[in-house]
């Protein structure tokens, strides 16, 4: 195991250790915690910078030799900590030692190209970071072009977002708008088709036939969609409720729309 020459233990004074636990809190702007092994294996396949790596041997054996060796060489910084430590500064009920500190890539609007294959969510004022992230991966999943983020609550590089988006949210562009009417100028300016997921709309999902660039609208998990949205003059479109329940977690509505568009373009 080759890390050790690099490693300098630290503790709960240094720097980077109160620089981490603000992270472990709510992230900030363009860095996020990252913590355990799969986590880690998948930050490893994308490009991101690992500002620092911290490592506590002592806790567990999954994380072999090789995995941290290949942490390490990417880190810019790597730290060895204590049991102790670690347990202060993990999410997680049963940590196996491995916590880094990455860059998100930063994406800006004016660098994206659109064709009639084009698909992109907007998540409007979502306030939970698990959803967020599930929303990011299931973008992910539909091989949306981007998630663009309007009246946000819930921070991107919150590290539930991480966990909640498999990892997604370093590969997936995401772009965020002051405003609704910044938001809706840009799609309109791509000539994108916008719906917005309505549970009151009379139109279903399956009547649009999603042959141009397309773009859904999803509302806060309490509140629905911004009035705002509405206020753009953009059709709406529903996914009927069968049962008792007036409406799906928005996370499940995203996947049902973006999949159907994404089967029509594709002619599945």
């Amino acid at each position: 195991m080759t890390v050790h020459p690099f490693v300098r233990s630290i503790g709960a004074q240094h720097p980077r250790v109160r620089d981490l636990l603000a992270l472990r809190k709510d992230g900030s702007p363009g860095r996020i915690m990252v913590e355990g092994t799969w986590e880690h294996d998948r930050l490893l396949t994308t490009t991101a910078t690992i500002e620092a790596f911290f490592w506590c041997p002592e806790a567990g054996p999954e994380a072999g030799p090789a995995v941290v060796d290949r942490i390490a060489d990417r880190a810019t910084e790597v730290y060895r900590i204590s049991e102790k430590l670690l347990a202060r500064l993990s999410r997680k009920t049963r940590s196996d030692g491995l916590i880094s500190i990455a860059r998100v890539p930063e994406w800006r609007p004016q660098t994206f190209r659109f064709t009639s294959r084009s698909l992109v969510l907007v998540a409007d004022g979502v306030e939970y970071a698990g959803n967020l992230g599930t929303l990011i991966r299931t973008a992910d999943a539909a091989n949306a072009d981007c998630l663009v983020l309007t009246s946000r609550r819930a921070r991107p590089t919150h590290p539930a977002v991480y966990s909640a988006s498999r990892g997604t949210v370093l590969s997936t562009p995401i772009v965020e708008f002051d405003d609704i009417p910044s938001a809706a100028a840009w799609l309109r300016s791509h000539r994108f088709r916008v719906h917005l997921a309505d549970p009151a709309a009379t139109g279903t999902y399956r009547v649009p036939q999603y042959d141009g660039p397309t773009a859904f609208v999803v509302g806060s998990e309490g509140s629905g969609l911004s009035r705002a949205w509405h206020d753009e003059g953009f059709d709406a479109v529903s996914i009927p409720m069968l049962g008792q329940a007036d409406s799906l977690n928005v996370a499940l509505s995203a996947g049902i729309l973006l999949f159907e568009a994404r089967a029509r373009k594709e002619g599945w």
